[in-house]
């Protein structure tokens, strides 16, 4: 990457005071460009979840991965729920979707509770061997008792398709019989999972982010303050593939020790992730004591007030595209960790050097966030997010410890403990942000010349602008 103007190598920047100039471009289709990241362990798309409570588990964890991210447990789980989550995710059917599932003898209230768990808008009906025998949705029980039963509501004139159908056979099937979702069966008609449109053709777009054994990728956070050796040990013996040593000042002795101690247990080749920071300094230091990728960022968070708090931080395109700088000579790799609103943001992280982009709030609005679905006065769906370094997540954190010491880590909140976020109309699942954020990548290397996401970080050519210029770049409506 370099600066339009050499005098703006000097400024410290945020991803509103840059632009992406356009270059000439030989690439002919965007989905020539590859968005594999640089050593990213079986990742095909530059998108991490991030350990955030009201934002990572099962759901999310499955969904991402199928599409080629990965997503990190937070550290605040207990060992028997990660092992739980991580043997779920690894049973994952690589291209089949979980189905939401209810048996026929079930009360309609009992399905309305779970719909909203998965962005199909469906619930499948099964009998006792889990053979579907009915699909039913919200629209069945328009002005009827929520006390009725699945089978007197549901719709029995069932379509499947056998699993060994393709995407296109799938997607087929739905166009011609007009349906939204359909049930996948085994050759013994047992429920495989479901497939929708967008299900289908996500399947050709996308591949899945897997390990060396084909399993989908895991990964999980674990605090500096944990009993790293006994900690680490269980995640490897569940076959975690990345841990992500993390405390909200990552530039400290007592990360470096952990680093050190963590990567000795684990090995040299398996991926150790550390951070927060964001300084050269403290990218030389983590990267020595055996990191390969740094988690950078210090302040950008939605959720997040340390700025606010006590003036600590550093704008996010120059903290990652200073550490980027230093990761590479240790051929190491950065995730930028926050401050990304549109897809327009991780473009342009890519571009100062990121493999990898984390985002979090943007996708607790989402079906497979891990929080139920809330409906407000006007029947508009929602869901409460919190900053993990709030007072809520310090109390869930410390909920082992004697009121008296829990009460005193509560005095050094810095996040923000409850916000409302609703489901956005054509953006309620994270797999509809996903597409919005791979296609605005994919035409960013397209203006930039670059055939992958790790030529955008070479080719980038970037300008530094004014406010006005950045808000001239902004739509009219208000959703941006």
């Amino acid at each position: 990457m370099k600066f339009l103007h050499k005098e703006d190598e000097l400024k410290e920047l945020t991803y509103e005071d840059v632009f992406l100039m356009p270059q000439l471009s030989s690439i002919a289709s965007r989905m020539e460009v590859d968005l594999s990241p640089q050593n990213g362990g079986g990742m095909t798309i530059p998108i991490v979840v991030a350990n955030m409570t009201a934002v990572s588990g099962r759901r999310m964890a499955e969904t991402v991965t199928r599409r080629g991210g990965i997503v990190v447990l937070p550290q605040d789980m207990s060992l028997d729920r990660i092992e739980e989550i991580v043997k779920y995710v690894k049973k994952c059917h690589h291209l089949f979707e979980t189905p939401v599932v209810v048996r026929e003898h079930e009360s309609v209230q009992s399905a309305l509770n779970l719909i909203h768990k998965r962005a199909h808008k469906a619930i499948v009906v099964v009998d006792e061997l889990n053979k579907p025998v009915g699909i039913f949705t919200e629209a069945d029980v328009r002005h009827k008792d929520k006390f009725t039963k699945i089978e007197a509501v549901m719709t029995t004139d069932l379509v499947t398709v056998p699993s060994y159908a393709t995407p296109e056979d799938i997607f087929t099937v739905l166009e011609e019989k007009r349906l939204s979702i359909v049930p996948v069966v085994n050759q013994d008609g047992t429920l495989a999972g479901v497939m929708t449109k967008k299900g289908a053709l996500r399947a050709k777009i996308y591949k899945p982010a897997v390990n060396q054994n084909g399993e989908l990728l895991t990964a999980v956070a674990v605090g500096v303050n944990r009993d790293l050796e006994v900690t680490t040990q269980k995640l490897l013996e569940l076959g975690v593939d990345t841990i992500v040593l993390d405390t909200a000042h990552g530039h400290q002795e007592k990360m470096i020790r952990a680093v050190k101690k963590v990567r000795e247990i684990i090995g040299p080749h398996r991926t150790l992730v550390a951070g927060n920071i964001v300084s050269e300094e403290a990218a030389h230091d983590l990267c020595k004591a055996g990191a390969n990728v740094l988690k950078v960022g210090v302040g950008p968070g939605a959720m997040c007030i340390t700025r606010m708090m006590t003036g600590v931080g550093r704008p996010q395109f120059s903290a990652v595209l200073k550490t980027a700088e230093v990761a590479k000579q240790y051929g190491a790799q950065v995730w930028a960790d926050g401050g990304v609103k549109h897809p327009r943001d991780v473009a342009l992280a890519i571009s100062a050097g990121a493999s990898a982009v984390m985002v979090g709030s943007w996708f607790a609005g989402t079906y497979e966030s891990p929080a139920d679905a809330m409906k407000d006065e006007q029947g508009r769906l929602y869901k409460e997010n919190f900053g993990m370094a709030s007072n809520r997540a310090v109390i869930d954190r410390n909920i082992k410890f004697s009121s008296y010491d829990s009460a005193m880590k509560q005095y050094f909140e810095e996040g923000i403990s409850n916000s409302k976020l609703y489901l956005k109309p054509g953006s309620e699942s994270v797999e509809d942000i996903i597409d919005t954020i791979t296609a605005g990548i994919r035409s960013s290397c397209t203006y930039a010349g670059a055939r992958s996401i790790t030529e955008l970080s070479e080719k980038a050519i970037i300008g530094v602008q004014s406010t006005a210029g950045y808000k001239e770049g902004k739509p009219v409506s208000e959703s941006w």
